[in-house]
């Protein structure tokens, strides 16, 4: 077999991509970009992992769409990248410590779907308590007022805000966790939340939201140690990854009747899967990321993201000199040097 030969254009950065948008945006979001960076729009590539990678090798900014990962497997197919942006959705399938170490910036939006995901969780929990009755003092079997319920808070992002506002037009006593923030913290007084230990909030609230940004430190945190505690007739809605549940806790809890209902918006893949502990439990509903899913919501972060993109590329202009092409696939340290001018 002969020896390997690269041709190299001579000017190279003819090929460079400023971004490539695989998720699916507001057609005046994308010809904005359109009209400043040169861009493909490629939704198409969600589906096809082999093209996907084949296309990053000249990108210096992306946007994903949820159901696409992106890690180390990935890294060494974009070399020229800075940028990762989501726009909708979770980032537990971004390594944002392997991004970190590459120089990467995840980009997404920190507030534009609170509104969206305060308005689910009080919907989820206006649903259960009226439609999972329980015993009145005249022993009949009646649903329950959100104005009457102490709800629990469980993580304070800004999601949390929007909804203790809310709440408070409800006349309810919000009350909250969130395990980087101190009780002394100002943000408890400004946002009219109780702080209070994880456990007693479990244990005298008659609603909860958990909404706690997850870290694998937090993998299976609400488990039996605290969820077997929980108050007779409690309500529990969760935007949060499904790894902060211990799956064998949850369903005991669920099936034992001393947690009325839960409602998960996010779950794992295979959960639900024959054998798996919450299979087949009846006061468990499940939807697929719906919070933080809206019209609204998607232009807002479609904006934020597509924004901070544009800061990133304008600030990280890069000179021909800089860049040198190679085949997708073909390791930069095989790459030939420019030819001379």
């Amino acid at each position: 077999m002969g020896p390997l030969l690269l041709t190299i254009p001579k000017k190279p950065c003819d090929n460079l991509m400023d971004l490539l948008i695989i998720d699916t945006l507001d057609a005046e979001v994308v010809h904005w970009l359109e009209s400043r960076h040169s861009v493909r729009y490629a939704p198409e590539l969600a589906l096809d992992a082999r093209e996907f990678r084949a296309a990053l090798y000249n990108v210096r900014a992306l946007i994903l769409p949820a159901s696409v990962s992106f890690g180390p497997p990935v890294l060494p197919f974009a070399p020229m990248l800075r940028a990762v942006g989501r726009i909708n959705g979770g980032a537990e399938n971004i390594d944002a410590d392997a991004c970190a170490r590459a120089g990467i910036e995840v980009v997404r939006s920190a507030t534009a779907t609170a509104q969206a995901e305060a308005e689910f969780m009080i919907g989820a929990l206006l649903s259960m308590l009226r439609r999972v009755p329980v015993s009145g003092p005249d022993g009949m079997r009646v649903g329950r007022e959100l104005g009457a319920a102490t709800v629990g808070l469980i993580g304070m992002p800004p999601a949390a805000r929007a909804m203790a506002s809310m709440l408070s037009g409800f006349g309810c006593r919000v009350v909250g966790y969130e395990p980087s923030l101190h009780a002394s913290d100002g943000v408890w007084d400004r946002w009219k939340v109780v702080p209070m230990p994880l456990r007693e909030l479990i244990e005298t609230t008659d609603a909860l939201a958990v909404q706690l940004n997850y870290f694998s430190r937090y993998q299976g945190l609400l488990g039996e140690r605290l969820l077997s505690h929980c108050k007779p007739h409690q309500v529990m809605v969760s935007v949060s990854h499904s790894g902060v549940f211990d799956e064998r806790a949850l369903a005991e809890v669920l099936s034992s009747g001393r947690m009325a209902a839960a409602w998960l918006d996010s779950l794992e893949p295979g959960a639900l899967d024959e054998g798996r502990p919450l299979r087949g439990v009846g006061n468990l509903q499940i939807t697929p990321r719906l919070a933080s899913t809206t019209r609204e919501s998607r232009l807002r972060s479609a904006w934020a993201v597509a924004r901070r993109i544009d800061e990133l590329l304008m600030a990280t202009s890069v000179a021909p000199s800089e860049f040198r092409s190679t085949a997708p696939g073909v390791p930069l340290d095989l790459a030939a040097e420019p030819e001379s001018p």
